[in-house]
Protein backbone atom coordinates (compact mmCIF):
# COMPACT_ATOMS: atom_id res chain seq x y z
CA UNK A 1 0.00 0.00 0.00
CA UNK A 2 1.58 3.76 -1.11
CA UNK A 3 1.77 6.31 1.24
CA UNK A 4 -0.52 8.97 -1.11
CA UNK A 5 -3.36 6.48 -1.51
CA UNK A 6 -5.29 7.94 1.38
CA UNK A 7 -6.29 11.39 3.02
CA UNK A 8 -8.84 13.26 5.75
CA UNK A 9 -9.98 16.09 3.97
CA UNK A 10 -9.41 18.51 0.89
CA UNK A 11 -10.96 21.20 -0.12
CA UNK A 12 -11.55 21.33 -4.13
CA UNK A 13 -14.19 22.80 -6.84
CA UNK A 14 -15.57 24.53 -3.93
CA UNK A 15 -16.62 21.58 -2.04
CA UNK A 16 -15.35 19.74 1.23
CA UNK A 17 -13.87 16.49 0.34
CA UNK A 18 -13.71 13.78 3.65
CA UNK A 19 -13.42 10.27 4.43
CA UNK A 20 -16.32 8.58 6.25
CA UNK A 21 -13.74 7.33 9.26
CA UNK A 22 -16.80 5.68 10.77
CA UNK A 23 -16.18 2.93 7.74
CA UNK A 24 -12.75 2.66 8.22
CA UNK A 25 -10.86 0.31 7.85
CA UNK A 26 -12.97 -1.57 5.78
CA UNK A 27 -14.98 0.54 3.71
CA UNK A 28 -12.72 3.79 1.91
CA UNK A 29 -15.40 6.29 0.77
CA UNK A 30 -15.36 9.54 0.58
CA UNK A 31 -17.65 12.21 0.83
CA UNK A 32 -18.26 15.01 -1.03
CA UNK A 33 -20.29 18.63 0.36
CA UNK A 34 -20.33 22.15 0.32
CA UNK A 35 -23.37 22.31 3.04
CA UNK A 36 -22.26 23.49 6.23
CA UNK A 37 -24.73 21.22 8.19
CA UNK A 38 -23.28 18.81 6.83
CA UNK A 39 -20.27 19.33 7.69
CA UNK A 40 -21.17 19.72 11.41
CA UNK A 41 -23.19 16.59 11.54
CA UNK A 42 -19.63 14.53 9.79
CA UNK A 43 -18.30 16.06 12.99
CA UNK A 44 -20.94 15.04 15.58
CA UNK A 45 -21.06 11.32 14.04
CA UNK A 46 -17.41 11.29 14.17
CA UNK A 47 -16.84 10.87 10.42
CA UNK A 48 -14.41 13.83 10.91
CA UNK A 49 -12.99 13.67 14.17
CA UNK A 50 -9.35 14.44 15.77
CA UNK A 51 -8.95 17.75 17.72
CA UNK A 52 -6.94 19.60 14.88
CA UNK A 53 -9.14 18.08 12.00
CA UNK A 54 -12.30 19.21 13.98
CA UNK A 55 -11.38 22.58 14.05
CA UNK A 56 -9.82 22.47 9.96
CA UNK A 57 -13.67 21.09 8.92
CA UNK A 58 -15.28 23.71 10.93
CA UNK A 59 -13.36 27.06 9.44
CA UNK A 60 -13.97 25.43 6.05
CA UNK A 61 -17.48 24.88 6.95
CA UNK A 62 -17.89 28.22 7.90
CA UNK A 63 -16.26 29.54 4.90
CA UNK A 64 -18.88 27.21 2.81
CA UNK A 65 -21.95 28.68 4.70
CA UNK A 66 -21.32 32.19 3.10
CA UNK A 67 -20.84 31.03 0.11
CA UNK A 68 -24.03 31.77 -1.80
CA UNK A 69 -25.52 33.79 1.30
CA UNK A 70 -22.83 36.35 3.33
CA UNK A 71 -25.76 38.08 5.36
CA UNK A 72 -24.61 37.85 9.31
CA UNK A 73 -28.08 36.14 10.03
CA UNK A 74 -26.65 32.94 7.58
CA UNK A 75 -22.89 33.56 9.22
CA UNK A 76 -24.21 33.45 12.78
CA UNK A 77 -26.92 30.89 12.10
CA UNK A 78 -23.69 28.44 11.12
CA UNK A 79 -21.29 30.08 13.74
CA UNK A 80 -23.61 28.53 16.65
CA UNK A 81 -24.28 25.42 14.50
CA UNK A 82 -20.75 24.33 14.35
CA UNK A 83 -20.07 25.82 17.97
CA UNK A 84 -22.47 23.29 19.25
CA UNK A 85 -21.10 19.89 17.58
CA UNK A 86 -18.57 18.76 20.42
CA UNK A 87 -17.46 20.50 23.29
CA UNK A 88 -14.10 19.34 24.61
CA UNK A 89 -11.48 20.10 21.48
CA UNK A 90 -10.24 23.56 21.66
CA UNK A 91 -9.37 23.73 18.15
CA UNK A 92 -12.95 24.09 16.93
CA UNK A 93 -13.36 26.84 18.89
CA UNK A 94 -9.85 27.95 18.06
CA UNK A 95 -10.88 27.84 14.62
CA UNK A 96 -14.45 29.34 14.77
CA UNK A 97 -12.74 32.36 16.25
CA UNK A 98 -10.44 32.91 13.60
CA UNK A 99 -12.67 32.73 10.98
CA UNK A 100 -15.42 35.00 12.75
CA UNK A 101 -11.98 37.84 13.19
CA UNK A 102 -11.94 37.32 9.22
CA UNK A 103 -16.01 38.00 8.98
CA UNK A 104 -16.25 41.05 10.90
CA UNK A 105 -13.18 42.81 9.47
CA UNK A 106 -14.72 42.55 6.17
CA UNK A 107 -18.22 45.01 6.77
CA UNK A 108 -20.17 45.61 4.38
CA UNK A 109 -19.76 41.76 3.23
CA UNK A 110 -18.54 42.28 -0.17
CA UNK A 111 -16.35 39.25 -0.76
CA UNK A 112 -16.83 37.08 2.39
CA UNK A 113 -16.76 33.75 1.12
CA UNK A 114 -13.20 34.40 -0.72
CA UNK A 115 -11.61 35.58 2.22
CA UNK A 116 -12.88 33.61 4.72
CA UNK A 117 -12.08 30.39 2.74
CA UNK A 118 -8.42 32.01 2.26
CA UNK A 119 -8.07 31.80 5.83
CA UNK A 120 -9.43 28.45 6.32
CA UNK A 121 -6.87 27.48 3.92
CA UNK A 122 -4.12 29.14 6.01
CA UNK A 123 -5.32 27.38 9.33
CA UNK A 124 -5.46 23.89 7.15
CA UNK A 125 -1.52 24.56 6.11
CA UNK A 126 -0.55 26.38 9.32
CA UNK A 127 -1.64 23.08 10.97
CA UNK A 128 0.10 21.00 7.92
CA UNK A 129 3.10 22.39 9.09
CA UNK A 130 3.06 22.15 12.76
CA UNK A 131 2.60 18.26 12.17
CA UNK A 132 5.67 18.66 10.44
CA UNK A 133 7.59 19.99 13.21
CA UNK A 134 6.05 18.16 15.77
CA UNK A 135 7.35 14.95 14.48
CA UNK A 136 11.02 16.12 13.96
CA UNK A 137 11.03 17.99 17.43
CA UNK A 138 9.84 14.27 18.42
CA UNK A 139 13.07 12.50 17.40
CA UNK A 140 14.78 13.69 20.93
CA UNK A 141 12.54 11.80 22.79
CA UNK A 142 13.97 8.33 21.40
CA UNK A 143 16.98 7.30 23.26
CA UNK A 144 17.28 3.91 21.24
CA UNK A 145 15.21 1.75 18.83
CA UNK A 146 12.13 1.90 20.75
CA UNK A 147 8.72 -0.26 21.35
CA UNK A 148 5.99 2.55 21.81
CA UNK A 149 2.59 2.40 22.76
CA UNK A 150 -0.44 5.11 21.41
CA UNK A 151 -3.87 5.20 22.13
CA UNK A 152 -6.67 6.50 20.34
CA UNK A 153 -5.93 7.69 16.64
CA UNK A 154 -3.43 10.59 16.32
CA UNK A 155 -2.64 10.73 12.30
CA UNK A 156 -3.98 12.23 9.11
CA UNK A 157 -7.43 11.18 10.12
CA UNK A 158 -6.80 13.71 13.12
CA UNK A 159 -5.30 16.62 11.94
CA UNK A 160 -3.95 18.70 9.00
CA UNK A 161 -0.91 16.80 8.13
CA UNK A 162 0.72 14.05 8.98
CA UNK A 163 -0.14 13.99 12.64
CA UNK A 164 0.95 15.46 15.96
CA UNK A 165 1.52 11.76 18.27
CA UNK A 166 1.89 9.65 15.09
CA UNK A 167 4.09 11.88 13.43
CA UNK A 168 6.75 11.12 16.38
CA UNK A 169 6.42 7.75 15.47
CA UNK A 170 6.43 8.46 12.22
CA UNK A 171 9.88 10.32 11.92
CA UNK A 172 10.87 8.05 14.37
CA UNK A 173 10.87 5.01 12.27
CA UNK A 174 11.86 6.79 9.16
CA UNK A 175 14.88 7.33 11.09
CA UNK A 176 15.85 3.93 12.32
CA UNK A 177 14.42 4.52 15.71
CA UNK A 178 11.20 1.94 15.70
CA UNK A 179 11.13 -1.33 16.67
CA UNK A 180 7.40 -1.71 17.30
CA UNK A 181 4.26 0.02 17.75
CA UNK A 182 2.09 -1.08 20.04
CA UNK A 183 -1.73 0.46 19.48
CA UNK A 184 -4.38 0.55 22.00
CA UNK A 185 -7.90 -0.32 20.34
CA UNK A 186 -9.63 2.30 22.27
CA UNK A 187 -13.11 1.37 23.64
CA UNK A 188 -15.69 1.83 23.04
CA UNK A 189 -15.44 3.01 19.44
CA UNK A 190 -12.05 1.33 18.30
CA UNK A 191 -10.23 4.09 16.68
CA UNK A 192 -6.94 2.52 17.27
CA UNK A 193 -8.30 -0.71 16.06
CA UNK A 194 -9.63 1.28 12.91
CA UNK A 195 -7.90 4.11 11.99
CA UNK A 196 -4.34 3.79 13.91
CA UNK A 197 -3.50 -0.09 12.79
CA UNK A 198 -4.93 1.52 8.89
CA UNK A 199 -2.14 4.39 9.24
CA UNK A 200 0.21 2.13 10.58
CA UNK A 201 -0.16 -0.67 7.76
CA UNK A 202 -0.60 2.52 5.32
CA UNK A 203 2.92 3.20 6.30
CA UNK A 204 4.85 0.28 6.74
CA UNK A 205 5.25 0.77 10.30
CA UNK A 206 5.38 -2.45 12.85
CA UNK A 207 2.56 -2.88 14.97
CA UNK A 208 0.47 -4.97 17.39
CA UNK A 209 -3.32 -4.18 18.27
CA UNK A 210 -3.87 -4.60 21.81
CA UNK A 211 -7.33 -4.35 23.82
CA UNK A 212 -7.11 -1.77 25.99
CA UNK A 213 -7.15 -3.75 29.90
CA UNK A 214 -3.79 -5.20 28.19
CA UNK A 215 -1.47 -2.64 28.13
CA UNK A 216 -0.52 -3.10 31.91
CA UNK A 217 0.38 -6.31 31.27
CA UNK A 218 2.26 -5.37 28.30
CA UNK A 219 4.20 -3.10 30.42
CA UNK A 220 5.39 -6.00 32.85
CA UNK A 221 7.44 -7.25 29.40
CA UNK A 222 9.87 -5.02 29.26
CA UNK A 223 9.14 -4.44 25.41
CA UNK A 224 7.63 -0.42 25.93
CA UNK A 225 10.47 2.10 26.10
CA UNK A 226 7.72 4.84 25.91
CA UNK A 227 4.03 6.05 25.65
CA UNK A 228 3.03 8.98 23.01
CA UNK A 229 -0.62 10.15 22.89
CA UNK A 230 -2.42 13.01 20.88
CA UNK A 231 -4.83 15.88 22.93
CA UNK A 232 -7.58 17.95 22.54
CA UNK A 233 -7.37 20.09 25.07
CA UNK A 234 -4.72 21.47 27.07
CA UNK A 235 -4.77 23.72 30.34
CA UNK A 236 -2.50 26.34 31.34
CA UNK A 237 -0.96 24.24 34.00
CA UNK A 238 -0.10 20.93 31.15
CA UNK A 239 -3.51 18.97 32.70
CA UNK A 240 -4.15 17.31 29.04
CA UNK A 241 -7.76 16.01 28.28
CA UNK A 242 -7.69 13.44 25.48
CA UNK A 243 -9.81 10.54 24.53
CA UNK A 244 -11.07 8.15 27.45
CA UNK A 245 -8.18 5.65 28.87
CA UNK A 246 -5.77 8.16 28.02
CA UNK A 247 -5.21 8.60 32.16
CA UNK A 248 -5.56 5.05 33.05
CA UNK A 249 -2.47 4.26 30.33
CA UNK A 250 -0.93 7.62 31.90
CA UNK A 251 -1.34 6.23 35.25
CA UNK A 252 0.30 2.73 34.23
CA UNK A 253 3.04 4.14 32.60
CA UNK A 254 4.13 6.20 35.80
CA UNK A 255 3.63 2.74 37.78
CA UNK A 256 6.58 1.35 35.43
CA UNK A 257 8.71 4.42 35.07
CA UNK A 258 7.61 4.53 31.30
CA UNK A 259 7.98 8.00 30.12
CA UNK A 260 4.35 9.30 28.86
CA UNK A 261 4.23 12.21 26.67
CA UNK A 262 1.77 14.16 24.96
CA UNK A 263 2.19 15.68 20.92
CA UNK A 264 -0.15 18.88 19.93
CA UNK A 265 0.11 21.97 18.45
CA UNK A 266 0.25 25.12 20.27
CA UNK A 267 -3.66 25.68 18.93
CA UNK A 268 -4.79 22.79 21.56
CA UNK A 269 -3.19 24.87 24.21
CA UNK A 270 -6.36 26.59 25.63
CA UNK A 271 -4.66 29.79 27.60
CA UNK A 272 -8.09 30.87 29.28
CA UNK A 273 -8.03 27.84 31.72
CA UNK A 274 -5.89 27.23 34.54
CA UNK A 275 -6.23 23.43 35.05
CA UNK A 276 -7.96 20.39 34.05
CA UNK A 277 -10.76 20.68 36.15
CA UNK A 278 -12.58 23.16 33.82
CA UNK A 279 -12.31 21.10 30.84
CA UNK A 280 -16.29 20.71 29.63
CA UNK A 281 -16.29 16.70 28.97
CA UNK A 282 -18.29 15.71 26.66
CA UNK A 283 -20.26 12.17 26.92
CA UNK A 284 -21.78 10.34 24.06
CA UNK A 285 -24.77 8.50 23.25
CA UNK A 286 -25.17 4.97 25.60
CA UNK A 287 -25.90 2.78 22.39
CA UNK A 288 -22.03 3.62 21.46
CA UNK A 289 -21.30 0.77 24.20
CA UNK A 290 -24.10 -0.80 24.00
CA UNK A 291 -24.32 -1.84 20.48
CA UNK A 292 -21.62 -2.83 18.22
CA UNK A 293 -22.50 -1.34 14.99
CA UNK A 294 -25.58 -1.73 14.32
CA UNK A 295 -25.86 -5.26 16.29
CA UNK A 296 -26.71 -4.44 19.91
CA UNK A 297 -25.30 -6.44 22.42
CA UNK A 298 -26.92 -5.49 25.68
CA UNK A 299 -30.28 -3.92 27.05
CA UNK A 300 -31.30 -0.55 26.03
CA UNK A 301 -32.20 -0.24 29.64
CA UNK A 302 -29.17 -0.47 31.42
CA UNK A 303 -27.50 2.69 32.57
CA UNK A 304 -24.20 3.47 30.99
CA UNK A 305 -21.02 6.16 32.17
CA UNK A 306 -19.74 6.77 28.34
CA UNK A 307 -17.28 9.88 28.75
CA UNK A 308 -15.63 10.61 25.56
CA UNK A 309 -12.85 11.90 27.02
CA UNK A 310 -10.25 11.94 30.05
CA UNK A 311 -7.90 14.59 31.80
CA UNK A 312 -4.23 13.26 32.63
CA UNK A 313 -2.91 15.53 35.58
CA UNK A 314 0.26 17.84 34.45
CA UNK A 315 2.53 15.84 36.67
CA UNK A 316 1.97 12.49 34.92
CA UNK A 317 3.33 13.44 31.60
CA UNK A 318 6.87 13.27 31.00
CA UNK A 319 6.85 16.15 28.35
CA UNK A 320 4.50 17.95 25.85
CA UNK A 321 5.89 17.49 22.48
CA UNK A 322 5.07 20.55 20.19
CA UNK A 323 5.76 22.64 17.09
CA UNK A 324 7.70 24.54 19.21
CA UNK A 325 10.20 22.16 20.95
CA UNK A 326 9.72 19.19 24.03
CA UNK A 327 8.79 20.82 27.21
CA UNK A 328 8.60 19.68 30.67
CA UNK A 329 6.54 19.91 34.13
CA UNK A 330 5.57 22.20 35.47
CA UNK A 331 5.14 23.31 31.85
CA UNK A 332 5.75 26.90 32.74
CA UNK A 333 5.95 27.69 29.24
CA UNK A 334 2.19 28.08 28.81
CA UNK A 335 2.30 30.56 31.46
Amino acid sequence: MKKSDYFSLKFENDKLVFIDQTKLPLVEEYIETDSYNRIAEAIERLEIRGAPLIGIAAAYALALSVKKDSSGEKFLEAYNRLFRTRPTAVNLFYALEEIKKIYEADLPMKDSYELLLARAIELHKKDEEYCDRIGKNGLSVFKKKSGIITHCNTGKFATGGDGTAFNVIKYGFEHGLVEQVFADETRPLLQGLRLTSFELSKNGIPFKILSDSSSGSLMQTGLIDFAVVGADRIALNGDTANKIGTFNLAVLCNFHNIPFYVAAPSTTIDRNIPSGSEIKIEFRNKNELLYSGSLQIAPESFEVYSPAFDVTPSHLISGIITEEGVFNFPYNFIQ
